[in-house]
């Protein structure tokens, strides 16, 4: 629990200062594009698909009759072959040659993809069309080591990854920077994207005129200055550098599996009482067996006894006064000794109780 309410503090600190305006906003039209094919992997030592994965051997024999060798899928074995699915991630403007990263997975009950190599897996957008292709050795990061009941594991050797093993072939349908842009923030904000519009017009604009405009909380139009006319992409990259205090809610989020809680700066507490008990009831059951004495004719048999434990330990009382600190809140229910599940009771009482003004999201 210690460690989780350090997590707090320090998370607390960290939205002090303004971000860089690319870290939170984005060009329209500038965005990544999901690649994904189908393919095989060859060379495995025995940890392939195993002769009922039919799909596998119909792979095989297809790819091996359009390099003219025609064979009966029925008689293949493809211990030493796996049928996946390849992935990558096509970054905007990529050029014809540029190479990326490319990620394999088992579809079939292969076991291991350990020592494999992909072969030539054409690799295509949403639309339909071939943006890439891949081929190359592939990195699992993973092993299996023994055999029979007796072998370990180690990470996820189904899954591998090919460095660099996709080639470009085709540049994505990106939008190409006009004098119009349209500046997309990642979270919707009506304060973030005032702020933003202050910013641009204080850096870019003309006593009289300016840059930048709110459509909505999440859109924002900006003109290229005309001293940039002819460096659109210089003036983007001063404009992605500018720092901006981006607005965020006062939000708490708890994961109750991990015992983490965040809690961000603009968390207001208000003067509360908090009372905490702790009411636990514990059922054991022991099974004890009744033997009857010798010669008197009766069984053996388990008898269950069942024994109730209720603690009911003495409540725990804090207060906070007005104007306390989400330190004071972490000090004092650590002084309680309250767990994460606690925690996550005493701040919903809070909130219900008007004392404590944020959301509160369980991940």
């Amino acid at each position: 629990m210690n460690k989780a309410l350090t997590l707090v503090l320090a998370s607390a600190m960290v939205f002090g200062d303004g971000a860089r305006l690319k870290d939170f906003a984005s060009i329209e039209g500038v965005r990544d594009n999901q690649l994904i094919g189908y393919g095989i992997v060859v060379g495995l030592a025995g940890t392939g698909d195993k002769q009922l994965t039919l799909f596998s051997t119909q792979t095989l024999a297809n790819m091996l009759e359009r390099m003219g060798v025609t064979v009966n899928p029925t008689v293949i074995q493809v211990h030493n072959m796996a049928s996946v699915m390849v992935t990558a991630t096509l970054p905007a403007f990529a050029q014809p040659g540029t190479r990326i990263d490319a990620t394999t997975a088992a579809i079939g009950d292969a076991t291991n993809l350990q020592g494999g190599i992909l072969l030539l897996t054409p690799l295509k957008a949403a639309n339909g069309e071939t943006y890439a292709v891949a081929q190359g050795p592939v990195i699992t990061g993973g092993f299996v080591a023994g055999r029979g009941g007796n072998t370990e594991t180690k990470n996820h050797p189904t899954v591998g990854r090919t460095p660099d093993g996709a080639i470009v072939e085709r540049s994505p349908p990106s939008i190409e920077p006009t004098s119009h842009l349209k500046l997309q923030l990642r979270h919707s904000d009506f304060t973030t994207a005032a702020r933003v519009v202050e910013a641009i017009n204080k850096r870019f604009g003309t006593p009289g005129s300016s840059v930048a405009r709110a459509e909505s909380s999440g859109l924002l139009i900006v003109d290229v200055p005309p001293s940039y006319s002819a460096r659109t992409v210089e003036f983007i990259s001063e404009m992605e550098s500018l720092s901006v205090d981006a607005d965020r809610p006062a939000k708490i989020v708890i994961n109750e599996r991990t015992g983490t809680i965040v809690i961000g700066k603009d968390v207001k507490i208000t003067p509360v009482a908090i009372m905490h008990g702790a009411l636990s009831v514990e059922i054991r059951t022991k099974l004890e067996v009744s033997q009857p004495m010798p010669l008197a004719g009766g069984k053996t048999t388990v008898v269950p006894q069942t024994v109730v434990d209720a603690k009911d330990p003495k409540a725990k009382t804090l207060s906070l006064q007005n104007g306390a600190t989400v330190e004071e809140l972490v000090r004092a229910l650590q002084a309680i000794g309250s767990t994460p599940r606690d925690v996550l009771a005493i701040l919903q009482a809070m909130r219900s109780a008007g004392a404590l003004d944020a959301e509160i999201e369980v991940i």
